[in-house]
């Protein structure tokens, strides 16, 4: 239990020399144990290094730590021997781990041909050939805050935290600075939410603390359910103590004495991190009464949603805590007036409590020079789509989409063109590529037509139907509707009819002025926000890739060959070589042709399953309007 200031950082010394003790002594072997690399066999890997270094009677350390934000070479094994270079070794398989035990943790021998990179520390020399994480091209042009310690600390040891400066933003705090400071610290450094709206943190605090009545609560919004959006479940899983402490800033500088974290059930990994770290908490006197021997107490306790996208709402949200149908209400009054039990209450996002005790540990003034005079800091996105490097990425506000997806995310996956990026999730938008040297911040993107959102980009190629990718976003939203209010519930149903029309080449040109004319007024009437950007997407993609739209109801053409019925595939006979590589993948045997021969593909049996374009390198497959007479027949049986 620690009872003073001056005990944490003892603890702290104490700590680090022990652990500088064991690095000399010992070497490390270290596994990221993050969903995404469980998901890729990690488990697997860690059993494989625990019973190869048990075989051989080895000492070593095995350690599971967080993502560090390549998922894409998930699963991720580091070797790290004394007074070396930090080795890490990318998409490992069970079976390679004697090898690498074999050579580098016995011999001593760095398996270049499967290393990825090395991490050097102060005294160390580098390994000759083989490159630093900055010098990888995604990680060039990251800097990472939020995310500092993901990937390198055991998320589940509190002590790891407390070694590399852990709680130590609280104690300076509670030490020598009074609630209004930490506020004025807060507000001073420009943090805008990032759980998508980007209110400024400093002045919610500021609100709640000023707003009458008592008790007072602090809330975290864990509650992430956009597709293809993982942020906030990585950093609860790699460093879920820089949220604890996060949220007992909060807390000291409105005057709260309980909080809350709001997250999924669908993230067991992140609630058992979660729960275990609260543990620890208590157990070092982080968390309850006269915390580190001041006045200050906080109690924390973890709220498992049931999933429900609307939940992410601050007011849905907080009925879902009391125990009620999530559901948003009006607002005013909002949460830091009348929240919880009608309270006070102060909702911040996962990365918003993430970033705070950077910012009160080491200022204000240098969070400003990072980022942009009016979005400082950084910004953490799931990079994902059709893309070479997916994975999770943390950045300086300011950085241009060009600049994520060609230098951070390694371009478009193989040798396609660039189509358009969503950002901002399912209520985002898409931008073309006129858009990607727009700059990532608040306002440059929703200038743009998009939105920052809470953090996902999904990137997509020209085989995407920016019709049917707007229907796929409309439909998710229109499902996630909690069906409260009539222009959400209604008018996202009607959006959702009209858009699966066209998809179907069934639509009309006055559909596309129904789809405006429905979405105005979700924007303009519906209760909270997940009914007033479900038009987001198909609003984007209409003003951006509005010929597409138009291709479907008047030609009744996919350009990309998505939607079924509204195209045909056809081989070029100058470009086929006869390879056979398309006859041998189709499913109805609906291709024809002999060996280095142009092939034929006979439209009445072709299923249109996509396998012949997909394989053939050479581009002699491609996609053309259907027949005229099919299409005529169809009609006139219709």
């Amino acid at each position: 239990m620690l009872k003073t200031i001056a005990d944490l950082e003892a603890l702290r010394q104490a700590t680090q020399k022990r652990m500088e003790e064991n690095r000399a002594a010992e070497p490390i072997i270290l596994i990221g144990m993050g969903t995404c690399g469980i998901a890729a066999g990690a488990s697997e890997v860690a059993q494989a290094a625990r019973q190869d270094v048990e075989k051989r009677g080895l000492r070593a350390q095995i350690v599971g730590v967080g993502c560090i934000g390549m998922c894409v070479k998930e699963p991720l094994m580091d070797i790290w021997l004394p007074g070396r270079p930090r080795i890490t070794y990318a998409n490992v398989k069970p079976e390679m781990v004697p090898q690498l035990i074999e050579e580098h943790l016995v011999n001593g021998r760095v398996v270049k041909k499967l290393a990825l990179a090395q991490m050097l520390f102060p005294g160390v020399h580098p390994e000759e050939g083989l490159p630093t994480y900055p010098e990888l091209p995604f990680y060039k042009k990251q800097l990472r805050i939020a995310m500092r310690n993901c990937g390198m600390i055991d998320p589940e040891n509190i002590l790891d935290y407390i070694a590399v400066d852990g709680y130590q933003a609280l104690a300076k705090a509670l030490g020598g600075m009074q609630p209004d400071q930490v506020i004025e610290e807060m507000k001073t450094s420009g943090l805008r939410g990032r759980g998508g709206a980007g209110f400024p943190t400093g002045l919610k605090w500021e609100f709640c603390r000023r707003a009458q009545g008592e008790p007072k609560y602090v809330i975290c919004n864990a509650d992430e359910g956009d597709p293809g959006a993982f942020m906030d479940r990585s950093i609860l899983e790699g460093d879920p103590h820089s949220v604890i402490e996060g949220m007992a800033i909060a807390a000291y500088a409105i005057g709260a004495r309980q909080g809350y974290i709001y997250c999924r059930a669908e993230y067991p990994l992140a609630i058992k991190r979660l729960r275990k770290a609260i543990h620890q908490a208590y157990e070092y006197g982080l968390l309850g009464e006269n915390i580190l021997g001041s006045d200050f107490s906080f109690d924390l306790y973890l709220k498992e949603g049931a999933g429900a996208f609307v939940c992410g709402e601050e007011t849905a949200l907080i009925a879902s805590i009391e125990g009620r149908r999530g559901e948003p209400r009006p607002r005013p009054p909002f949460p830091v007036v009348s929240g919880l039990w009608n309270k006070p209450s102060n909702v911040n996002n996962v990365k918003s409590y993430g970033l705070t005790p950077q910012i009160i540990l080491r200022g204000a003034d240098w969070f400003r020079t990072i980022g942009t005079p009016n979005s400082p800091g950084t910004a953490v996105f799931a990079l994902t789509g059709k893309i070479k490097n997916t994975g999770l990425i943390e950045v300086p506000m300011g950085i241009t989409l060009r600049e994520i997806i060609y230098d951070i995310g390694g371009g478009i996956a193989k040798k396609k063109k660039f189509k358009a990026v969503q950002t901002g999730g399912p209520l985002g938008g898409c931008l073309p590529e006129s858009a990607l040297d727009t700059p990532v911040d608040f306002d440059s993107l929703t200038q743009a037509g998009a939105t920052m959102g809470s953090g996902g980009m999904i990137v997509v190629d020209q085989d995407t139907c920016m019709v049917e990718f707007a229907l796929y976003f409309l439909t998710f939203a229109s499902a996630e509707s909690c069906g409260k209010c009539v222009p959400c519930r209604i008018g996202g149903q009607r959006l959702l009819e009209t858009l699966t029309r066209i998809v179907e080449g069934q639509g009309q040109m006055e559909d596309l002025e129904t789809i405006e004319y429905i979405s105005t007024q979700m924007q303009q009437a519906s209760l909270c926000a997940l009914g007033q950007l479900t038009p987001g997407p198909v609003m984007a993609a209409l003003r951006f890739f509005r010929d597409e739209f138009e291709m479907h109801v008047k030609e009744r053409f996919c350009p990309a060959g998505v939607c079924k019925g509204m195209f045909q595939y056809e081989i070029d006979e100058v470009s086929c070589p006869g390879c056979g590589l398309c006859l041998k993948v189709c499913p109805s045997d609906a291709i024809s042709g002999e060996k280095k021969k142009p092939h034929v593909i006979h439209q009445e049996k072709c299923i249109q399953c996509g396998a012949c374009y997909e394989v053939c390198n050479l581009g002699a497959i491609h996609i053309s309007p259907r027949m005229a007479s099919v299409v005529a027949m169809e009609a006139v049986a219709e």
